[in-house]
């Protein structure tokens, strides 16, 4: 696996030896000086070029970067914008020594834009110091916020509605929508809360990250082995153990929250868990 000294030297070199590049950008976790480094961390590059067109011409030119494993051009998917300009265009390439780089190509015409819209950003080349700064320090994207009363409403709301649709869906044993609802909608409001009980240890200086991956580090043992135990295989009855204990874990943390903030605490758990077991002792159709 290329070092990142090499990986670097190659983006670098190439933008370079290239005057129609003019400015290379550094973003996502590798421009943040608090992520963890590992092996695995893309290189997000953008490139600021005069004119996007010699590159889409020929897409030979990204041959220089290493052999590719697999590589996806996200932009054609959409095709060519109604004002017949691309503004930008980003290579997604995953080289078979390991290394990727999420390469984009954006239109020097839209520079403050792009700008604006990075997490985090560092400056590699400036061939006409262009930007001043050469580190913009935008707000962690995944940073927790306090949640408002309606925030926590909705929240509370959204986890026992869709709590009730897994329980059908278990009870029909349609496998695959029981599965994706509990991970998606009802974990997704979980982890919400959950990560708004780790801002308030935390007095909302931290991050969750994306997808809650950071919350191992603020939960504690107890909550972490509920969290880990709402994570089942494909058996019906270990499912609907997972369902409850998530429905055990969400309970107890949003009351704390509705503690803490003040907020009025909702019945609706207290009404709706009894539904859940009473469509789980149903006998099968």
């Amino acid at each position: 696996m290329r070092s990142y000294d090499e990986m670097m030297d190659l983006i670098l070199g190439r933008a370079r030896q290239d005057e129609n590049i003019r400015i290379v950008e550094l973003n996502g976790s590798r421009a943040n000086s608090r992520a963890e480094e590992d092996r695995f961390q893309d290189y997000d590059i953008i490139y600021y070029v005069e004119d996007l067109h010699p590159y889409l011409e020929d897409h030979s030119w990204i041959d220089v970067f290493g052999s590719r494993l697999i590589m996806q051009m996200p932009d054609l998917n959409d095709g060519l914008p109604e004002d017949g300009e691309w503004k930008r265009f980003a290579y997604l390439m995953q080289f078979e020594d390991g290394n990727r780089i999420d390469l984009t190509l954006v239109s020097l015409k839209h520079l403050q834009e792009s700008l604006h819209a990075r997490d985090y950003r560092k400056i590699l080349l400036d061939k006409d110091d262009r930007i001043k700064e050469s580190v913009d320090t935008v707000e962690d994207p995944f940073l927790i916020q306090k949640p408002t009363a309606r925030d926590y409403e909705r929240c509370v709301n959204e986890f026992w509605w869709v709590s009730t649709y897994v329980a059908k869906a278990l009870w029909r044993e349609e496998l695959t929508l029981a599965k994706y609802i509990m991970e998606e909608p009802v974990r997704d409001m979980l982890i919400r809360m959950l990560s708004w009980e780790v801002g308030i240890r935390t007095d909302f200086t931290v991050s969750a990250g994306k997808g809650g991956k950071d919350l191992g580090k603020y939960l504690d043992p107890k909550e972490w082995k509920q969290l880990v135990a709402t994570y089942p295989d494909g058996e019906y009855e270990r499912i609907w153990q997972s369902l409850f204990t998530m429905c055990d874990l969400f309970e107890e943390v949003s009351e704390h929250v509705a503690y803490v903030f003040g907020f009025e605490r909702s019945d609706e758990g207290e009404r709706v868990r009894p539904y859940l077991h009473q469509v789980r002792n149903l006998p099968v159709r």
